[in-house]
């Protein structure tokens, strides 16, 4: 088995891939000037299976692309979407955290909770 199939077998049926929890998604959100707005546009980079995406999907009215390298981790999103009654505000794109398809300024949000330092941060 390979290192990424090591991975993602250890993952794939744990609710979250990193640390955190349901009440420090929703205190990171309260954060941001965003909770209260309509009609967001918002990315989760590296959502994993989806614990936070479901969250943020519960917590805002927004539109929400959850972004991972592995579509086993998205299909497990996309079975939790359906079984929370979230599958109309979440779409899934398997994509690298590196080669993202949007658009400079089209997001109201990006969302990387507990990924983001796979790719680091960067300032232009």
């Amino acid at each position: 088995m390979e290192n990424l199939e090591l991975l993602i077998d250890f993952h794939i049926d744990a609710e979250r891939q990193g640390p955190g929890s349901d009440e420090d998604t929703v205190k990171a959100l309260n954060l941001t000037p965003l909770s209260k707005q309509s009609n967001l546009k918002v990315a989760d980079i590296g959502c994993g299976s989806g614990a936070q995406t479901l969250v943020l999907a519960k917590e805002l009215q927004a539109d929400i692309t959850a972004v991972d390298l592995f579509p086993e981790f998205l299909e497990k999103l996309t079975e939790r979407a359906k079984a929370s009654g979230l599958e109309g505000k979440i779409k899934t794109l398997e994509a690298s955290m590196e080669d993202l398809p949007f658009e400079k300024e089209s997001l109201d949000l990006i969302w990387s909770e507990g990924a983001i330092y796979n790719m680091g941060f960067e300032t232009e």
